[in-house]
């Protein structure tokens, strides 16, 4: 039985690229998914075994094992995540960025920042203060433009040879941007709306694109929200990069950064050396861990 990728799913049907890019196959989950212990979903991106049924038609009989799953967006199997978000129109939030990168940590993804409509900033400073926020996270941040070209090729290069997840808010200029990387693509471009300062969600699944210089990039829909189900606090404490060199400081192990005493990671916020925003999100994301667990 053939082998193949599968690149985007609809309403039940998975639609297969096979391993020699010849063919894209149309074809639906065999019931075995339905009843097995770990009810396994194929997700975009699952390197799946599968049979033909008809004419470019068949059914999935098995999925290889992942090296990611990312639950929201669905996607498996994804190298490099590049978390968007708009410097304006809507304007820049870190808050729904810093639970991008959490889950994106959580899964051990490359990360890249890419900062979208840089035409519309006028002074330079405010994204001078956005790349202070994350310099001792150590992510890669692309400053972008598709009105001016800025930052296009430095995020190709990126791009080139990886399995990259394009993430982010609605609205943010995610498909605007792979319109622009990948002109035969025709993602829909929506506006953002003037009353709630958000995007509509214009891309509706996820799909896997193909570059033309090697690699892949996944578009997905937009999210007003994001949840931190199933992650734990353990999780949490690793999720933020810039905390790691303080973790042995601290006084307890397994200190979470808290009410503990001799807390290496407070000590960096109040001496500075630790972005204050980062740890307010920080604090916000284990209230909300810890409030689950409970209930």
């Amino acid at each position: 039985m053939p082998n193949g990728q599968i690149i985007k799913a609809i309403s039940g049907f998975y639609y297969v690229r096979s391993s020699d890019n010849k063919e894209v196959t149309q074809c639906r989950a065999r019931g075995i998914f339905k009843f097995e212990k770990k009810k396994i979903k194929p997700l975009v991106g699952d390197i799946v075994t599968w049979e033909r049924t008809g004419l470019d038609q068949g059914v999935i009989t098995s999925v290889q094992p992942r090296s990611t799953e990312l639950l929201r967006p669905p996607i498996a199997n994804i190298e490099q995540a590049v978390v968007v978000c708009s410097l304006r129109e809507p304007k820049f939030q870190s808050l729904p960025l810093d639970r991008f990168l959490v889950h994106a940590e959580k899964e051990k993804l490359r990360i890249v920042i890419c900062l979208t409509k840089r035409d519309l900033v006028s002074d330079p400073e405010d994204i001078s203060a956005i790349k202070e926020m994350y310099s001792k996270s150590g992510y890669p941040i692309v400053t972008t433009s598709i009105k001016t070209g800025e930052g296009i090729a430095e995020l190709l290069q990126i791009l080139q040879g990886e399995t990259t997840v394009f993430a982010g808010l609605s609205g943010v200029g995610k498909s605007s941007l792979l319109n622009h990387i990948l002109p035969d693509s025709k993602q829909q471009v929506g506006a953002v709306s003037e009353k709630i300062g958000r995007g509509r969600h214009t891309t509706r699944q996820v799909e896997l694109l193909s570059l033309q210089d090697g690699g892949q990039i996944a578009d997905t829909p937009g999210f007003s929200q994001l949840g931190l189900q199933g992650m734990t606090a353990e999780e949490l404490t690793y999720a933020f990069p810039e905390y790691h060199s303080y973790l042995e400081s601290c006084r307890f192990r397994g200190c979470y950064h808290q009410n503990e005493p001799g807390c290496a990671v407070k000590e960096g916020v109040k001496a500075g050396e630790l972005n204050e925003s980062r740890y307010a999100h920080y604090l916000l994301f284990l209230n909300e861990i810890q409030q689950e667990r409970r209930y």
